[in-house]
């Protein structure tokens, strides 16, 4: 018995995973491709062959993910990620610069609203790339996110921490999640009046 929630099943048998799984293989060929540097019908042809051999003795477990991009709210999520980036690198070269100040670092647990592994995956990937924060743990049961924080104090505090996981959490939902998770995740927010005609 296992405790992760279930899964979709693997395509069964190497013509289905194969046909199921045409994106992966047009990725893995053009990446192929790259790689030789060389646009010819043989590389094509060659990255075709290597990336179907990849799906089907290589297989990786299906991620159940129903969500849907959204380009304005996608747009917000890259735009702030960039801006929390500068911030961040401008304050981290302070820190370092200044020699009085010494940092106080602390690990702060953030339960996040949904523990979807896509969502904690991807959310994860943004806190430890803005500098001065990195994800030490993530917990798939739980939904979990564990970050080491470099200076408490010029990150505002430990609950500052938590909304601004929250935070993102919730600008990546809403940049890729389908409108039932951003339901289940407390984000779905629509007008009265349209949400009657849709009754």
């Amino acid at each position: 018995m296992s405790l992760h929630r279930r899964r979709r099943a693997l395509a069964s048998g190497w013509f289905a995973r194969v046909t199921t799984q045409w994106r992966t293989i047009l990725w893995l060929t053009l990446v192929w491709v790259m790689l030789w540097g060389d646009l010819s019908w043989g590389n094509v042809l060659a990255g075709v062959v290597i990336g179907s051999a990849v799906i089907t003795f290589f297989p990786l477990p299906s991620i159940a993910a129903r969500g849907k991009l959204r380009p304005w709210p996608f747009l917000v999520l890259v735009a702030r990620f960039v801006s929390d980036l500068v911030v961040a690198s401008f304050q981290v070269s302070l820190l370092a610069l200044n020699p009085r100040h010494t940092p106080r670092g602390a690990v702060v647990g953030v339960r996040l609203r949904n523990p979807s592994d896509i969502y904690l995956t991807i959310t994860a990937e943004l806190s430890s790339l803005v500098p001065g924060s990195i994800v030490v743990e993530a917990h798939r049961l739980t939904g979990m996110l564990y970050l080491h924080v470099l200076d408490v104090e010029t990150a505002g505090g430990v609950e500052q921490v938590r909304q601004d996981t929250l935070a993102l959490e919730a600008r990546v939902l809403r940049a890729l999640a389908s409108n039932d998770e951003l339901r289940a995740a407390g984000l779905y927010h629509v007008e009265p009046a349209r949400e009657a005609a849709e009754a």
